[in-house]
């Protein structure tokens, strides 16, 4: 007996393996422009901080400043890919990404860049939910470990070839830093005009409604939160009325935008995901491996030019190891993941890699054997490949087709905020332990602390005396051993949050439970029941 019966995958036709690459091509060129136009800049911040003559704020701000705009947008394009064209939207925020690229390659100031970096991010947010909701729209749970391969394979490779591309770059005087930020520009064409031939997806027609309130109030609360953490204990004490009124607005506006989103038709972090036991506990895994990769390995550079006296392409071969790490666990088990459809068990082990990684990395000071950092970094690596892409991989398989674009963007926005919180705090910690290693240091010299030449910039240690140089080496190294092991209890709450999460097999089919948004656009009685089907025009 024949029957008519629901397509397997979203797009509403069976796709061979040779279809989906071709439609995942562009998209995978726009995730290498984006993760590249990042990577680039991560061993040039160094010596663009120092000519711009900004601090160790300032470094932190650079990075804060794109994760936060990330974070704040991530649930709106997720939010948009549920309602409009994915294609367009994906084209927008890599158009949207490349302009804030190519004006912070212009920028004259530490301040004009980290308003770039927040148009950057803004892009940023779009490929990262946009990604995800496309591999998910045309494949199935089941086979999607694989496809989260070749992401993870595509993501690694622009960060092993963006330090070295940038350290290159920086270290090429007829170049200079600012190429760094153009670099990516062709790529960028190139993804466009990929994009444009092979991604073809079903558009569904609804009006749209975006909760800007909420994405305004949760920015808000984020931001004040983040901008305390940033000052206190340099402009103003932990504890003062500064501190009180910071913390006491943060508060307020996260307790409204709860109201807010509560209220919401249609909120950018929708309340009623989060009675998925699932969900819940990945997005605590996510904002802790968030706070951990973002927040201590955003300064990995810094510590292999400042307290290693390393060039920014030498720095960029030092965290190889990491890279390789990650490269080979994201591919390996993203193919064993399709092949069994077993899941939890490797994000257990790479939450406890990761636990490892980062508690080892707590021990680095200026002068521990490179060999030392290799394995350490290497561990890292190898528990982000096997957490980052399957927290969303489970998530995913525990929603409906409509909800995919909401629930894999509220995973990408908490990571990302673990990651904005992550290098705002560590980055605040780094800078107080710094001041205080370099202080001990030049007392112990006898030698005023000002001597170091510092001044709240980050220092140029070849242009350093001999002993005043060693000493910064040693405050920056031991500093950044600090952050790590701070990072170290992110890794262990990760850990426990995904031990709690229940295995649910993969499904073998994108939309077993296709609800009222989709059906609306047509069905097709089938047998004793009707298999829905989505129809419409295509992008």
């Amino acid at each position: 007996m024949t029957q008519a019966t629901a397509p397997s995958r979203a797009t509403g036709v069976e796709m061979t393996h040779r279809q989906i690459l071709e439609a995942l091509s562009g998209l995978l060129l726009g995730m290498f422009v984006a993760i590249l136009s990042s990577t680039v800049v991560s061993n040039a911040l160094p010596r663009i901080i120092t000519e711009l003559k900004g601090g160790q704020s300032a470094y932190t701000w650079v990075v804060t400043s794109t994760l936060l705009a990330t974070t704040a947008t991530t649930p709106i394009w997720g939010k948009l890919a549920d309602l409009t064209s994915k294609k367009i939207l994906v084209q927008l925020s890599l158009t949207i990404f490349v302009l804030g690229s190519v004006l912070a390659g212009l920028s004259q100031s530490t301040e004009q860049l980290i308003a770039c970096r927040v148009l950057q991010g803004v892009g940023a947010g779009g490929l990262t939910a946009l990604a995800q909701v496309i591999m998910a729209t045309m494949i199935a749970p089941r086979e999607r470990g694989r496809y989260s391969g070749y992401l993870g394979a595509v993501l690694a490779l622009g960060t092993i070839g963006g330090p070295l591309i940038g350290g290159v770059i920086v270290d090429t005087s007829w170049l200079g830093w600012r190429w760094c930020f153009y670099v990516g520009v062709p790529f960028a064409i190139a993804a466009l005009v990929v994009l444009q031939k092979t991604l073809h997806l079903p558009v569904v027609k609804r009006q749209v409604k975006i909760d800007w309130w909420g994405a305004t109030l949760i920015t808000a609360a984020v931001s004040l939160l983040l901008i305390w953490v940033t000052l206190a204990g340099d402009k103003y004490d932990w504890i003062s009325w500064q501190s009180a009124v910071m913390v006491t607005g943060a508060v307020a506006l996260g307790v409204l935008a709860v109201r807010v989103e509560n209220q919401a038709s249609e909120p950018m972090i929708p309340p009623r995901l989060f009675r998925n036991r699932t969900i819940t506990l990945a997005v605590v895994a996510s904002i802790a491996v968030g706070v951990g990769m973002f927040g201590a390995s955003v300064f990995l550079s810094q510590y292999f030019q400042i307290s290693r006296g390393a060039s920014p392409t030498m720095s960029g071969l030092m965290t190889m190891p990491m890279i390789l790490g990650l490269l080979v666990s994201s591919v390996v088990v993203g193919r064993i993941i399709t092949r069994t459809g077993r899941w939890k068990r490797y994000l257990v082990a790479g939450s406890a890699l990761l636990t490892a990684g980062f508690a080892l990395m707590g021990t680095i000071r200026y002068d521990t054997p490179y060999w030392h950092l290799a394995i350490y970094m290497a561990l890292i690596g190898l528990g982000l490949g096997m957490t980052m892409q399957n927290l969303v991989l489970a998530v995913q398989n525990t929603v409906d087709t409509h909800e995919l674009g909401a629930a894999s963007s509220v995973v990408a926005f908490f990571r990302s905020l673990g990651g904005a919180v992550g290098v705002s705090v560590l980055g605040a910690v780094l800078g107080h332990r710094v001041k205080d290693y370099i202080a001990d240091g030049l007392t112990a010299l006898g030698i005023p602390a000002s001597a170091s030449g510092s001044g709240g910039v980050l220092p140029n240690v070849h242009a350093l005396p001999g002993p005043i140089r060693t000493v910064v080496e040693s405050a920056y190294g031991h500093g950044a051993g600090d952050i790590f092991l701070a990072a170290a209890p992110f890794g262990l709450i990760a850990l426990i949050a995904v031990i709690f999460i229940k295995e649910i097999p993969l499904r073998q089919h994108t939309g077993d439970a296709l609800t009222d948004t989709v059906t609306q656009e047509s069905t097709v009685a089938a047998g004793a029941g009707a298999a829905v089907v989505r129809t419409g025009t295509r992008d």
